[in-house]
C-alpha cells in the first residue's frame, strides 16, 4: 500500500470523495452536501482523507474553533473508514493527523461528538486517549432536516 494523508480544503475536492462520507450518511445527495459544504468550509471546516493511489480508505472533517471552556479547539466531525479497510490502523493514521495539525494550530484540546448507541466508536475514541468531558444535548426541531 501507498498510503497518503491530504488536507481537503475546496469543496469541490470534497464532493469528490462524497461516496467514503456515504458510509455514514447513505442519503446525502451531493446538493445537499454541496448546500452544507458551502456553509461549513468559509468556518474553518476542511477534511482529511487517507488514501492508496486514488481509493479514499477514510475521511473526517474537521474545523478550528475557540470557546470560554477551552480556548482554541479542534473538533472532529463526520469521522468515517471505508468498511472495507476498517481494522487496518486507517482511523489512527487520521487521529494521529490531526493531534498533530491540533498541536500546530496551538489548539488546547481536541473534541468530538460519537452518538450514544456507537460503541465500537467509543472504544476507538477511548483507545486514542480521548475520554468524554459531558453530554452533548440535542433537541430536535424538524428530523424531516436531518442527513441521517
Amino acid at each position: 500500500m501507498n498510503l497518503q494523508i491530504k488536507e481537503l480544503t475546496t469543496i469541490e475536492a470534497m464532493l469528490s470523495e462524497i461516496e467514503t462520507m456515504r458510509f455514514l450518511y447513505p442519503n446525502l445527495s451531493v446538493a445537499k452536501y454541496h448546500e452544507y459544504l458551502s456553509d461549513m468550509v468559509p468556518h474553518n471546516y476542511i477534511q482529511i482523507a487517507v488514501f492508496d493511489e486514488d481509493v479514499c480508505m477514510g475521511i473526517t472533517g474537521c474545523w478550528s474553533a475557540t470557546k470560554l471552556w477551552t480556548g482554541k479547539y479542534l473538533e472532529i466531525d463526520n469521522f468515517v473508514v471505508n468498511p472495507n479497510f476498517r481494522s487496518k490502523g486507517i482511523g489512527k493514521l487520521l487521529t494521529d493527523f490531526i493531534e498533530k495539525k491540533a498541536l500546530y494550530l496551538d489548539c488546547s484540546s481536541i473534541v468530538l461528538d460519537a452518538f450514544t448507541g456507537n460503541f465500537a466508536a467509543h472504544r476507538f475514541y477511548y483507545n486514542q486517549g480521548y475520554e468524554p468531558k459531558g453530554f452533548h444535548f440535542v433537541k430536535i426541531l424538524d428530523e424531516k432536516k436531518l442527513t441521517q
